[in-house]
């Protein structure tokens, strides 16, 4: 699996990221990578892999670069203890809007490789990386085709930054995993986002995982659920195979 690291320049700095292909010559359709508040671990790295074996260029930049070294955390420890203690700080270093400025930098530098297919790419986030891939797409929606988001949390609040503000600009199609019971997204909190996807006129799906809690995707997180995730991960690729496939 040939991974490169690579410096992207924002507007706030120098942002690490890591790039997978599947090998070979390509090219291939690209996928942003939003992680979760976990930040860059071996867990999250394996997913990003895996994405580049079903066929696409990966960049996963790390959203807390602004916050200085880290980790990598180890997920089912941090849950043992004060959760918000630990990855508070590292959350309040970004958010939807900053990670979606942030964006400009990621998609400047994949417009560089030769072995990314065409302009239009796709974006994946997971947990807080949800919100901010939908974001990331409203902002740039001349470039994003599909996104995926799994377990995302706060899509529709009364936030200025909340990104279902987004969505009137989005051109992509949507696919939204749903957890069971999450509090952080809410059947209430569903209901006001799909009507704002809706009214825009986005095309999407949203599914609930019955039985899936929040975080179900991540494989070091102490509530994965593989069933779960493998479905997650079908309807991801049949998304992106779909929509990037040029």
């Amino acid at each position: 699996m040939p991974t490169e690291q690579v410096t992207l320049r924002t507007h706030d700095g120098d942002c690490p990221a890591h790039v997978m292909t599947p090998g070979g010559d390509g090219p291939w359709p690209a996928v942003i990578f939003y992680g979760d508040a976990g930040g860059i671990r071996p867990g999250m790295t394996e997913m990003a892999e895996r994405l580049a074996d079903a066929g696409h260029v990966v960049s996963l930049p790390d959203l807390f670069y602004r916050f200085g070294p880290y980790g990598p955390l180890v997920p089912k420890e941090v849950f043992k203890g004060d959760v918000m203690a630990v990855l508070g700080p590292l959350m309040a270093t970004t958010g939807t809007d900053k990670a979606a400025e942030d964006t400009g930098a990621f998609l400047a530098y994949l417009d560089t490789r030769k072995d990314v297919a065409g302009s239009k790419i796709g974006a994946v986030g997971f947990c807080m990386g949800g919100g901010i891939a939908i974001a990331a797409a409203g902002t740039w929606p001349q470039r994003f085709a599909a996104v995926a988001s799994f377990h995302g949390g706060r899509l529709a609040t009364d936030a200025p930054t909340s990104p279902h503000l987004r969505v009137p600009d989005l051109a992509a199609e949507l696919y939204i995993g749903v957890a069971d019971n999450d509090a952080s997204y809410p059947p209430e909190m569903a209901a006001r986002f799909e009507e704002a996807l809706t009214k825009a006129g986005v095309r999407y799906r949203a599914e609930l995982y019955q039985g899936a809690l929040h975080g179900w995707m991540m494989p070091d997180f102490p509530v994965h659920d593989a069933e779960a995730a493998e479905r997650g991960w079908r309807a991801m690729l049949a998304l992106f195979e779909r929509t990037l496939r040029v």
